[in-house]
C-alpha cells in the first residue's frame, strides 16, 4: 500500500513560497508607501479653541434627539 502514495511536486513548492513573498513584501511596500506620502499636518488633528472645547454640544431638545428617543421607547 505505500507504492500508492503519491509525492508532492518538490519543484512547485518553492515556486509558490517565493511568489508570496514577493507579494507580501510588495504590498507592504505599497503600504508604507501611501502611509509615508500623507503630510504630518493631515495626520494631526485641529487644535480646537478654549471656547470651542467648553461649548455645549448635546441639545436635548433638538429635533433628532427628540425623534430618537421617540421612536425607541419600549
Amino acid at each position: 500500500m505505500s507504492g500508492n502514495t503519491k509525492q508532492p511536486d518538490t519543484a512547485a513548492a518553492p515556486a509558490r513560497r517565493d511568489f508570496l513573498k514577493a507579494m507580501t513584501g510588495a504590498s507592504a511596500a505599497a503600504a508604507a508607501a501611501v502611509v509615508g506620502s500623507e503630510t504630518a499636518e493631515a495626520q494631526a488633528p485641529a487644535r480646537e479653541s478654549r471656547d470651542e472645547r467648553t461649548k455645549a454640544r448635546y441639545q436635548a431638545n433638538s429635533a433628532h434627539v427628540q425623534a430618537f428617543y421617540r421612536t425607541n421607547r419600549y
